[in-house]
């Protein structure tokens, strides 16, 4: 593991309010009891197996409350673009706060608000000029949901409701946005869900049914499961497909360029919203601002959120055309929907800045630069038996590990839960590097490092995932 600084140095960085030595035993006792973790299986944690606790953050470094350092190779949960511990974004915020705290965007409008949706708007593609600012990416999307459903109503598309997104896909766990994920482990304890859910096939080329041997191919096969879908559910009743440019659950799947023109040729030939749910993606995770640059699309919405403040302050838009928008301009009408935190000033002020950081150090580039170095160095630990396949781009990638190279004999169940949450991620953090075991779909390894990392860091986390595969081939499971 990396460097480890003493639980004093971290008092004296004035980390912790404790000179208590036990200090992250007594932080894990205290979480038990009152502290609701996200998406986790509380049971685990007990006396012997303690809750993590990091207590700050540099570049691209965490530290835990014993002093151990860490590599973020997940940017927290794809948030983090820029690193830990930047006072000037710090400082962005707090000059606003002083300012004016707080004020809704419900009826009123604020300056930080106005000038972040121009921001945005001189970035997206095509005309998505309409920001409509939600606290985080699960809003965005049910607020995606809920504009496509008034949208189709105002012009007299009474019986459009329907939603088509991709099996195995995450969009958010709020009930609408939970209808288009489709991961039935989430949705199952909430069920029933709100009616309107319609899958199509997963883009993944790895395990490809069709035109295995043709990846362009591959891509307009799958576009035309979209098609068939709309005719299968009638077209009049399809509200909007939510896509993402690289789908994050299951491990990254970036579809083909074909894919994209094809699918917003169907959207268009049946007047069906095209939504691109860009909660990981925009901002530079892919290496441009949004997906439609890489991939030479433009839907008719775009959601966002993580890198939008990079971490720094909770917040997420849904950008929307001119067309869309347009209905909604008149006298009697509005869109009848909104959150109190929306375009919070603090964090519209934290988003400027981002963005100018983005911008004048060249943040974008960095990750265009070393996409094609991280994959090949993440293609070569396919010399390690259980490597099996590796996808993404930009500072997005998945590995996934299988039983057998040549068959691509997928881990299931006990031997899942065994290889990835009983070795591979308590071995990673182990030594010093965080990121995602996941089973939502075969068994993946996902980085998301800051954008700001660097080569060298690269290096780190091959290096890392290298030693822990190759001890997870030995494992006799």
């Amino acid at each position: 593991m990396g460097h480890q600084v003493t639980l004093r140095e971290a008092i004296t960085d004035g980390v912790l309010v404790t000179d208590d030595f036990h200090a992250s035993h007594n932080y894990s006792e205290r979480a038990r009891r009152n502290l609701w973790l996200q998406m986790s299986r509380m049971g685990v944690y007990d006396e012997h197996n303690e809750i993590p606790i990091m207590v700050r953050g540099e570049g691209t470094r965490v530290y835990d409350a014993n002093g151990s350092e860490y590599f973020d190779g997940l940017s927290g949960l794809f948030t983090n673009a820029l690193g830990h511990g930047r006072t000037d974004i710090a400082d962005a915020a707090a000059q606003q706060i002083s300012t004016l705290a707080y004020f809704p965007l419900w009826t009123y409008a604020h300056p930080k608000a106005i000038e972040l949706a121009e921001r945005i708007a001189s970035l997206t593609p095509g005309d998505l000029n309409r920001v409509f600012f939600t606290t985080g990416g699960g809003e965005a999307n049910e607020s995606a949901w809920k504009l496509a459903r008034q949208y189709h109503k105002i012009r007299g598309d009474l019986d459009r409701y329907k939603v088509i997104s991709r099996e195995v896909a995450y969009h958010g766990t709020t009930l609408g946005a939970l209808t288009i994920t489709s991961l039935e482990a989430l949705r199952k304890p909430f069920e029933p869900l709100v009616p309107g859910g319609v899958k199509v096939p997963v883009v993944n080329f790895y395990r490809a049914e069709q035109h295995g041997d043709d990846f362009e191919a591959f891509g307009l096969w799958h576009a035309h499961q979209i098609e068939e879908a709309i005719l299968r559910e009638g077209p009049e009743t399809v509200a909007a497909v939510f896509l993402e440019p690289v789908q994050n659950a299951g491990g990254c799947f970036a579809p083909p360029q074909s894919y994209w023109k094809e699918v917003r040729e169907i959207c268009d030939r049946y007047g069906v919203l095209l939504v691109s749910d860009e909660v990981i993606c925009a901002f530079g995770r892919i290496g441009t601002w949004f997906g439609g640059q890489k991939y030479d699309y433009v839907p008719d919405i775009i959601t966002c959120a993580k890198g939008i403040t990079a971490g720094y302050a909770p917040l997420g838009a849904m950008i929307v055309s001119d067309r869309l928008a347009e209905p909604f301009q008149h006298e009697d009408v509005a869109f009848l929907h909104g959150f109190t935190w929306s375009g919070h000033p603090a964090s519209c002020a934290v988003s400027l800045k981002v963005l100018e950081i983005l911008e004048d150090e060249k943040i974008l580039e960095n990750v265009r630069a070393n996409e094609g170095y991280f994959f090949q160095s993440l293609e070569d630990l396919k010399e390690i038996p259980i490597v099996g396949d590796v996808r993404g781009t930009g500072y997005f990638w998945g590995i996934e590990l299988v039983k057998n190279q040549e068959t691509k004999e997928t881990w299931a169940g006990d031997d899942a839960e065994r290889l990835l949450r009983g070795y591979v991620s308590p071995e990673m953090f182990r030594r010093g590097l965080i990121c995602r075991s996941d089973d939502r779909g075969d068994p993946v390894v996902q980085l998301a490092p800051p954008l700001i990392s660097t080569r060298d860091d690269i290096d780190f986390i091959v290096g890392v995932l290298r030693e822990v595969f190759t001890g997870a081939s030995k494992l006799n499971l």
